[in-house]
This record gives structure tokens, sequence and C-alpha cells, in this order.
């Protein structure tokens, strides 16, 4: 029976994984590492709480000693590493954390797996769950491959791409098995809405402003959750060991698009006037060192494991608000104390 660290699992990525993995393959144990912030939430998982194959470890990456005891306590065969602080306004406002969490805490688990395989490396791996972000910007034309050279903008990214560098150092210096991941802008149901989508459907829910940065002519390359827990299974059991992946959705689009899009597919569900939802949006100041385009080229990951995104947007961004708009319940009690403060000092003051 193998035994599998995911860590982040209580997150929005990670709680899909985590469902994946416990749900399509009960020979395995399946334990969820996770901190429990203000974007992990145990609810996500309710469904599979109670499963014979899986476990659930409330712990912080950061301490190194507890990373080295977990290892020896347990004896995981294979990591997959999604823990990580991710929202690049609050990279802006506290870099210090994301440089703890994703370089110093990936740095601990890389020695925690190092120390408890010894050496023994056959059937063990570490797979680093990453972000498009690490490749800078794009212009009008051309897509993020493996080969494209990092160029962060952000300290979240800059975090990210440090913590790559790591993973593959310990590749080439202590022969460490490991991939690596790299995906575009995911969306879906238990997302922490701090993030595009869930933010919007909550404030159209509520006739609040919807704060688009600048013009709103930034572009992303979305994909559906769900196909992400999918291609990281595709590669966690299929991948080449010291590889890196490119998982993109092929779904570009403006922001001011997507979000009129959503506000005309919320007008329609709510029963309101066309044109109602869309009178909510508020331009606000940029964001500082805002990337203008993404796009990824995932035909490695076609052509040698081939996996393909199961959705178009269209219908992923309709199976996202249906699930929103049947679970205001979830959104209400993550959208309370805290998140408020958050979002008053993110949005309100600009």
């Amino acid at each position: 029976m193998k035994k599998i660290l995911i860590t982040g699992g209580a997150g929005f990525i990670g709680s899909h994984v985590v469902r994946h993995f416990v749900k399509k393959y009960p020979h395995y144990t399946i334990f969820n590492l996770d901190k429990l912030t203000y974007a992990g939430n145990l609810v996500n998982l309710a469904d599979v709480e109670s499963a014979e194959n899986y476990r659930f470890i409330k712990a912080d990456i950061n301490d190194a000693a507890l990373m080295q005891q977990l290892f020896a306590d347990h004896g995981f065969d294979a990591v997959i590493h999604l823990a990580a602080e991710s929202h690049v306004d609050r990279s802006i406002a506290s870099p210090n954390e994301f440089v703890f969490t994703n370089i110093v805490g990936t740095v601990n688990l890389l020695n925690a797996a190092r120390h408890s395989w010894q050496g023994r490396f056959d059937g063990k791996l570490f797979y680093h769950v990453s972000t498009d972000e690490v490749y800078g910007s794009l212009g009008e034309e051309g897509m993020f491959t493996e080969e494209t050279a990092y160029d962060p903008r952000s300290p979240y990214s800059a975090s990210k791409a440090s913590s790559d560098h790591l993973v593959r150092a310990y590749f080439h210096t202590f022969g460490l098995p490991v991939m690596i991941s790299n995906c575009s802008n995911n969306y879906g149901p238990n997302q922490f809405p701090e993030k595009l989508i869930p933010l919007f459907i909550n404030n159209i829910r509520h006739n609040k402003p919807l704060p688009v940065y600048g013009k709103g002519e930034n572009v992303r390359d979305w994909l559906y959750v769900i196909d992400h827990a999918v291609a990281i299974d595709t590669i966690f059991h299929s991948g080449r060991i010291g590889e890196t992946f490119n998982i993109g959705g092929h779904n570009e689009w403006k922001n001011i698009d997507l979000i009129k899009l959503m506000c005309s597919i919320l007008d329609r569900k709510l029963g309101r006037d066309p044109g109602t939802s869309a009178r909510l949006i508020t331009y606000v100041k940029d964001r500082a060192g805002h990337d203008l385009r993404y796009a990824i080229d995932s035909s490695k990951l076609q052509r040698e494991l081939g996996w393909v995104p199961s959705l178009q947007f269209e219908e992923g961004i309709e199976l996202t608000i249906n699930w929103y708009l049947e679970n205001q319940a979830w959104l209400d009690s993550v959208t309370s104390g805290a998140y408020q403060q958050y979002y008053e000092a993110m949005y309100l003051g600009r």
C-alpha cells in the first residue's frame, strides 16, 4: 500500500487532488497535511473524511523538525506538494510570508524526503506543483513552454520560481526523484473568494461593486480544477523523473470579457434584467507589476502522456457558478470576519 503525502490538501486545488486520489486509489493511503490558514477548509473534504484510506495531519511545513518526524513516523512513499501562499495581492502586502512558506517550507519537505528515503529512491517521488506565473508576462503572441526562461514579477511568483529551482537542485545534486508541473489559472468549486471568479460571483450575488484592475485588459488561461487534478494524477503515475510539464486549459480570456460573461450568466440565473450586474463593474488602480498575459503550451503533456482538458471554459464556468449558487452557506462562512477586513484593505481603498 503506497503512502502519499499531499500538502495543502484542504485548500482549493489540494482538496480536489485529495478527493481524486482517495476515491480513485483505495489501495493508497492519502495523508492530507494542511496548516488550515484562511484558505484551508476541511469542509471541502467532508465527503471523504471518513474514508478508510484518508488521514488528516494539521501541521505547518515551516516546522522542519516536525516534517522530519512525520516522514519517520509514517514512511511516506511520495509527496504531492501543493501547500503554498498563492495570492499575488497578499504577496505584495506581506512578502515575508511567501518566502517562508513557499521557499523555506519546500526546502523543509525536500530535506525530510531526502533524509527519510536515504538514497533508496525506487518507487519514491517528490512531485512539486507550481504555477505559470514563474515565467513572467507575455505580449499578444506566444505561449509559455517548459523551456521558457523564468522571469517572475511579483513576490508570489518569485517565491514559487525559487522553490522550482530548489526542487530541480535536489534532483541534480542529490538524485532525489522529482517532477514539477506549472499550471495556468484554476477555477471551480471551493475556491476562496479572494480570486477573481468566486470574488465576483459573490459580489454580484450581493450587488456589490466589481473591482477591475486597470482596464481589465489582462489575459489569463483558465483551467477547470478537476481537470488539473486529473493532470496531476497522470503526471504522478506516468511522467518521467526530473521532467517538468506545463498544464493549460487552452482558454484565454481578457479579464473584462470574462467578467462580462459572468455578469450575463448570473443575470440569467438570478432572474435579473440583462445588463444589471455589468453596471456593478468598477475600475480600480492597477496592481503593481501586473503581468499582461499568460498562455500555457501544454503540448508536451498531451503528446507524451495523453492528457487534454475535458471542459471548455463556457461549460466549466456554468458548472462553477451553479456550485457557488447552490452552496451559498459555504461561501458565506468563508467571507466573514477576517476576510472582510482583507477585502476592504485590498479593494475598497483603491
